[in-house]
């Protein structure tokens, strides 16, 4: 067929509804919504449009926000059960820091599922992709991996699917947390546990705040705390903090600059080495009313404090 040479359009008496939904195929076979186009000339372009979208702040609205970034960006090792609604089976689900092989997902041998926030493959919708590992791991068989991590078009969003409940961490060593209760592992399954034990960063999560952990990097102590704040209130708010001398989470700590993740921002401070996590739990505390207070300013920063903004940015990275 030369390159002139049309494809048949729909039967003429067809009527096409292009709002209608329609299967995903592969992208050069027929359109099953019966144009007589390819698919990606037709409902693909919104399919790839959809899945190119990129949602800035992916866990907004879900119960404990600020620790859903964490557990994706920051925190070695940790877990929290979650359910999803009825209409999608009422299925308790362990949401953890990272899986095996850093799987989406798994549907354990015991019949337990299990998803990773830690994965490389996303769509643009964090929240989305992590839906589609949920769902993925319920459908499949016991002792299944989800591999495939981004989400297809018309996927719906974890907001969707799970019951608004309390999104409450436990903080883990290592990840002996892969295995069911009592499995036997043979020596290489075992070795490779240990493994990514070894590799394991100490961390902390504070009990007085929410989404403040503590943790050990060699010699170094550091506190990473994922804060909900809008980013420009809470950079005014962290200036006028560092223009008056008050930026310091405890006596001896040092503000070192902070990270942007999932339309979050979280501030990091460079702890004196004898601080142990328990001994941060008054100080967070009266620094986060020192924070509200500073960001309840509503005068225009000072010239002192625009400088102390321009510091407080320069120190900012961005992760994904």
């Amino acid at each position: 067929m030369g390159r002139s040479a049309r494809r048949p359009s729909a039967h003429p008496g067809a009527v096409i509804d292009p709002d209608a939904p329609v299967a995903v195929v592969g992208m050069r076979e027929p359109c099953p919504c019966g144009s007589g186009k390819r698919y990606k000339a037709c409902h693909g372009r919104a399919a790839r449009f959809e899945s190119a979208t990129l949602v800035t702040r992916p866990f907004a609205g879900l119960p404990g926000e600020c620790d859903w970034v964490a557990l994706r960006e920051i925190v070695p090792a940790a877990t929290a059960l979650v359910r999803t609604t009825a209409e999608h089976g009422a299925r308790e689900v362990t949401v953890s820091t990272v899986l095996p092989l850093a799987w989406p997902g798994l549907h354990r041998a015991d019949g337990t599922i299990f998803i990773g926030l830690q994965t490389q493959t996303t769509s643009g919708d964090a929240g989305r992709d992590v839906a589609h590992a949920v769902l993925s791991a319920i459908a499949s068989e016991p002792g299944t991996p989800v591999t495939d991590g981004a989400a297809p078009a018309g996927t719906p969003r974890l907001q969707d699917i799970l019951e608004p409940l309390p999104f409450e961490v436990t903080v883990h060593d290592g990840f002996d947390f892969w295995m069911a209760e009592g499995a036997q592992l043979n020596t290489e399954a075992r070795e490779s546990i240990e493994r990514a034990n070894s590799a394991v960063v100490p961390t902390r999560r504070l009990t007085s705040v929410e989404a403040a952990y503590w943790c050990e990097i060699g010699a170094r102590r550091h506190l990473r705390w994922v804060l909900p704040h809008p980013e420009d209130a809470l950079l005014d708010g962290l200036a006028r903090l560092h223009s008056a001398g008050a930026l310091a989470i405890t006596d001896g700590a040092r503000y070192i600059g902070a990270f942007r993740a999932d339309g979050l921002v979280a501030p990091v401070w460079d702890l004196p080495p004898h601080v142990e996590a328990d001994e941060l739990e008054t100080p967070a505390l009266t620094f986060a009313a020192r924070l509200e207070e500073a960001m309840a300013g509503v005068s225009p920063l000072t010239a002192v404090e625009r400088g102390a903004r321009a510091g407080v940015v320069s120190r900012q990275l961005t992760l994904r």
